[in-house]
């Protein structure tokens, strides 16, 4: 991965990905942020929040933003409903337990928290390599491409809402730099005209807070049937009193 983020190709997938996040995250407010993964890049540096830190299962050779905390994505050793915001960038398509992933996210998130995920979209330009022998091999398409649809019913079965999305690097996956550059007038004709066909998505959920419903008693007919029955049983004593 360390090696390819340096490539042209990998440059261009920081960039688009850099801009999105600087863009989403600096509006969501609260007191814990957390980046899982990805270290190649500070996806939190627009955010606001007093405590801001990243988690990885390694250190990163071209890292650019500090691993605080070493640990496995699926066991984080995070209290339960402390983190405001966690952002997942490509780490569900490269481990082989993402729904413990996503388990772990709606256990350490308070409720109203947020996650935003992006991942690598296998029905566009970018999920064909995968198929090429030359590739398939290596970095990123030696991973499991999870599909936008799939994603969603996740995170339905673990109460999230999903609030926004969008995709973005809509030119093909080419090495060269010279090539990337003649593809260009895709990037931004991408969201107009083929705006499914991204080759990476970006999905934003909020945990659910489930409401509690209270069933009071309802005062007035219980006091209207007391009303009701106590002139009987007096009526009754009345009458055995004066002997009728």
């Amino acid at each position: 991965m360390d090696e390819w983020i340096a490539t042209p190709l990998g440059r261009y997938l920081i960039e688009r990905e850099q801009t999105y996040f600087d863009q989403v995250v600096a509006d969501i407010f609260g007191f814990n942020a957390l980046q899982i993964g990805f270290a190649q890049s500070d996806l939190l540096r627009t955010n606001r929040m007093q405590m801001r830190f990243a988690a990885a299962a390694q250190f990163s050779e071209y890292g650019k933003v500090e691993i605080k905390l070493l640990t496995e994505p699926g066991c984080l050793p995070i209290a339960s409903q402390s983190i405001d915001l966690l952002l997942l960038p490509h780490v569900l398509e490269f481990s082989a337990h993402p729904h413990q992933i996503l388990r772990e996210v709606e256990r350490v998130l308070r409720p109203e928290g947020q996650v935003i995920i992006s991942g690598f979209n296998p029905f566009s330009l970018w999920g064909l390599p995968r198929f090429l022998p030359s590739r398939k091999q290596h970095y990123p398409w030696n991973g499991d491409f999870i599909s936008l649809p799939r994603i969603k019913d996740w995170l339905a079965l673990l109460g999230f809402d999903v609030v926004a999305g969008r995709m973005c690097c809509y030119e093909p996956p080419v090495r060269s730099e010279k090539w990337l550059r003649r593809f260009h007038f895709m990037e931004p004709a991408g969201d107009r005209w083929w705006a499914l066909a991204g080759g990476v998505y970006f999905l934003q959920a909020k945990k659910k807070v489930v409401g509690m419903h209270l069933i009071m008693p309802n005062w007035n007919r219980n006091s209207a049937a007391k009303k009701v029955l106590a002139p009987a049983p007096q009526k009754m004593i009345n009458n055995r009193i004066s002997g009728q």
